[in-house]
């Protein structure tokens, strides 16, 4: 268009135009063309210069707007909640029927509160309250409470809501809740069990739990504690603080039989990372798996939101968040052979060495929002502030891993860090883009022969040696698979001839879809949220802006939103399930991408 324009000036003036000025403009159209697109598909697409890629400018008023479409795709979904499924825990919204998959308390409409606060939605706020106010924590003796998903789904929903409102009933009713909970700390060790009798007031007894679970509710009791004025909840946390505990410790922590346990535990070959598995009898890890997706996400993200809920005050929380991000940095980032794309994965340590599988979930797209918000408000170039020495937190380690601290302390951490956030998020939005329908599949798995596995910290210190203006490895912005920029082959043709979709160079994607369901999760967008907060990149709200569309196109249905399966096909087959934190997470995050 801009071509045309500036070769016919006011184009739209003429009624006529000669044959042979058409062809000039088409030929000259067509050199172009042709010189940019040969441009592009060379291996420099790779790694584009910053200002490659320009996003239209939207005013705040189309913002806005966007704001309350989101808006009111919660009140769809909440309407028809209420009318089919309410009281009960969650609406199926295919059949039109409700489902009691968490104790039965009516989860949709409390782990939603906030996202009704935060929208303005008094009425649906004011006609859940009476509901929750009537609500019995117990359950039949023969039913057992989920101790994790409870702790996040009701417990975190009464008190975000409550730290809103500042309503007597959400406070008091998180009390109560946490206190019929508190079975589950009736172990060897400390840690929580999986489940809890609510109505007997005794735990499911279990000898292993795992980290997302054992390690995901300190900031919810420690609230708790804050607000009632009860020192049982804040002990709950204080005896069960993951890192060992330094000089300078409280002497109270350190004479718990939990701190002196995981104060000695040996953390030697593991680099400083937690692994998913946990003995509930002696505190100790119970595997050698290193992963910030499943069994373990939550674990090591409540690390950073603790120190920060301490008004930073918390040193052990900050040095246990540098130590997980430091190894995962060094070990578990990669690029993918083709189009470089950067990924986080885990690692299966052995005694002949470490193995990975190469899944990126999409659990773990909470990763580079976490990352983004530790550039922002932490002095990672300044971390002596604190009393911490990046190579010194190693000191423990094996050889290999001290060296990779020490090299990893020689970089402007502050950076490396916004770089491993920006890929990594980029990453998470091509899985959704490259699909038919834009929608992200749960797992794909990106790189299927080891020996084409790229660290992404030996490929940035390549790159630093050399770059010649070049945004770094896996960073530069890239355009979707399927995109004629880089193919010139539609997903149609690519099924229809027959080729083997575990093939990734075959489709030219770098990776091959494990699980193609689509669970409404939030992580993606919650990365995009704090991306947009923290750099001011709007790219992220357009990206944001696109998921959301794919979300009205595929996911939406009479009564709310499903969840489907088979994201790479033009027909997504429905789940009916609409996940109580699709209302609580991932709405609010698109609200609040696009409101100013």
């Amino acid at each position: 268009m801009s071509l045309l324009r500036y070769v016919v000036p006011n184009i739209h003036q003429y009624r006529r135009i000669a044959p042979r000025h058409l062809l000039l403009i088409l030929a000259i159209s067509a050199v172009f063309s042709t010189l940019y697109y040969a441009w592009l598909r060379s291996d420099e697409v790779l790694f584009l210069t910053d200002g490659d890629f320009f996003w239209p400018p939207e005013t705040p008023e189309i913002w806005a707007e966007r704001a309350v479409q989101v808006k009111e795709a919660f009140r769809h979904a909440y309407r028809g909640y209420e009318q089919h499924a309410f009281p009960h825990d969650e609406l199926l919204p295919v059949s039109n029927e409700s489902t009691d998959n968490f104790n039965g308390w009516g989860v949709t409409s409390v782990d939603s509160l906030d996202t009704m606060l935060l929208m303005g939605l008094e009425d649906e706020y004011a006609r859940a309250l009476p509901v929750i106010s009537h609500t019995n924590f117990s359950l039949p003796s023969n039913d057992h409470v989920p101790f994790f998903e409870t702790v996040i789904r009701y417990l975190g929903g009464l008190l975000a809501a409550y730290a809103i409102s500042g309503d007597d009933l959400l406070r008091d009713k998180a009390d109560e809740l946490a206190t019929k909970l508190a079975a589950a700390f009736n172990t060897t060790s400390g840690f929580p069990v999986y489940a809890v009798d609510t109505y007997n007031g005794k735990n499911i007894a279990s000898h292993s739990g795992v980290l997302a679970e054992i390690a995901s509710f300190q900031m919810e009791y420690a609230y708790l504690g804050k607000i009632t004025g009860k020192k049982e909840h804040v002990d709950h946390v204080r005896v069960r603080c993951l890192f060992p505990l330094r000089v300078g410790a409280h002497a109270a922590l350190q004479a718990t039989l939990v701190t002196n346990l995981l104060y000695n535990a040996s953390l030697d070959r593991f680099g400083g990372m937690y692994p998913t598995a946990w003995n509930l009898d002696t505190g100790a890890p119970s595997n050698s798996h290193l992963t910030v997706g499943a069994l373990a996400d939550s674990g090591h993200e409540y690390t950073l939101k603790q120190f920060l809920m301490t008004a930073r005050t918390d040193k052990r929380n900050l040095e246990m968040y540098i130590r997980f991000t430091s190894y995962v940095i060094n070990n578990l980032l990669f690029l993918t052979p083709e189009r470089h794309l950067l990924y986080v994965t885990d690692a299966q340590m052995w005694n002949r060495g470490t193995t990975s599988s190469h899944f990126f979930q999409h659990l773990a797209c909470f990763f580079p929002g976490l990352l983004a918000l530790g550039v922002h408000l932490l002095p990672l170039n300044h971390l002596d502030a604190f009393g911490i020495n990046v190579t010194a937190l190693a000191d423990d380690f094996s050889p290999a891993d001290r060296y990779a601290y020490a090299k990893l302390a020689e970089l402007d951490l502050a950076d490396v860090h916004l770089w491993a956030a920006e890929g990594l998020a980029q990453t998470c939005y091509l899985t959704y883009a490259d699909q038919p329908t834009g929608l992200g599949p749960e797992i794909v798995q990106m790189d299927v022969n080891e020996t084409h596995a790229i660290r992404w910290i030996d490929a940035l210190r390549t790159w630093k040696a050399g770059r010649d203006g070049r945004s770094p490895p896996g960073v530069g912005d890239m355009k979707p698979w399927t995109s004629p920029l880089q193919e010139n082959v539609t997903v149609e043709q690519l099924m229809r001839s027959g080729r083997r979709e575990g093939d990734p160079k075959t489709f030219g994607r770098d990776y091959l879809i494990r699980n193609t369901g689509y669970y409404l999760r939030p992580e993606t967008v919650e990365s995009f949220y704090i991306l947009w907060r923290t750099t001011g990149d709007v790219k992220w709200r357009h990206r944001g802006w696109d998921i959301f569309q794919a979300i009205e196109r595929y996911t939406k249905t009479e009564s709310g939103y499903t969840s489907v399966m088979g994201v790479h096909t033009a027909h997504p087959s429905p789940m009916n399930a609409m996940p109580s934190y699709f209302l609580a997470e991932t709405l609010k995050y698109l609200y609040l991408l696009f409101l100013d």
